[in-house]
Order: structure tokens, then sequence, then C-alpha cells
């Protein structure tokens, strides 16, 4: 199977915040901490610089991964810096293990290069090691901790 990966528009915002369940499951297990920033990583999807990727595995979406600029109040949980786009990257549960997260990586961040940025950040599940890895694998470095989850930060070139 390949992974085909094309750029995502208006049309996936429903996908987009289907995928959102994914990516920030660790912080949807916290019924105390009320919604949180989940939902800006979609809200209003079309801002300048929004830019996503989608994957699909026999025509069929199985991830995505985008990027917002945060440049004001609220933020999201991996916001570095208002120059620092914010990445957000899941695959359904099935399709893991199969190339899709990778793919999806290498499509983003050759967009995020064209688009001139020079950093993207990212928050992670501090126990998700798969995800840690990839991260690590295309140059992520750790900036900043919190109880659940770790701020990487990949400066292009």
């Amino acid at each position: 199977m390949a992974v085909v990966v094309r750029r995502g528009g208006a049309q996936d915002v429903r996908f987009l915040r289907d995928m959102l369940h994914h990516a920030y499951y660790w912080k949807e297990r916290q019924p105390d901490a009320g919604p949180g920033p989940v939902q800006l990583y979609v809200k209003a999807w079309g801002r300048p610089g929004d830019t996503a990727v989608i994957a699909l595995l026999d025509g069929f979406p199985v991830g995505a991964a985008w990027y917002r600029l945060f440049t004001s109040e609220p933020v999201g949980y991996g916001f570095v810096d208002d120059t620092t786009p914010e990445l957000a990257v899941a695959v359904v549960p099935n399709a893991r293990g199969l190339g899709v997260g990778s793919a999806l990586m290498r499509a983003l961040l050759d967009r995020a290069k064209e688009d001139g940025y020079t950093a993207l950040s990212l928050a992670v599940d501090r126990h998700n090691e798969g995800a840690i890895g990839l991260y690590r694998q295309f140059g992520f470095g750790q900036v900043a901790e919190a109880p659940d989850s770790l701020t990487l930060r990949l400066e292009l070139t």
C-alpha cells in the first residue's frame, strides 16, 4: 500500500476536527481540565498561514498533519513564540506503523520551508514514545515540559 499525501483545504476541516481526538487524546482524558485549547487547532480554519496535508491509503483519508500560527491568546499546547507555527499530526490507529506519519511529516515540513517559516513546534504526550521517536528522527528537540506533555521544536534550514 502506497501512502499518498495531498494538500488539505477547507473541505478537510471536518476530518481535521476528527483527527484532533487522535492527536490530543491525552488532554481529553482529563475531565476536570475542561476543553482547553484543543479546538483552537481547527477553529475558523482558513486563516492566513493555516496549512494542512492529508494522507490517503487506498483513497481513504487515514491521517493529517497541519500547522497554525498562534500570535495572541489563547495559544496551543506547544506554543513557543508568535513566529513559530504549531504542528499537529494524527494517524488513525489501524494505519499506524505503515509510514503514514513519516510521509505526513516530510510533506508538511516541505510546505513550512516553502512558506518561509524558520521553525515549527508541537506538544506531545510525554508517554507516547512512538510519536516522540518520530519527531526526534526529523530533528525535533525538547524545549519545555509539562506534567503530561513535552514541547518540541524544530529549526528548519
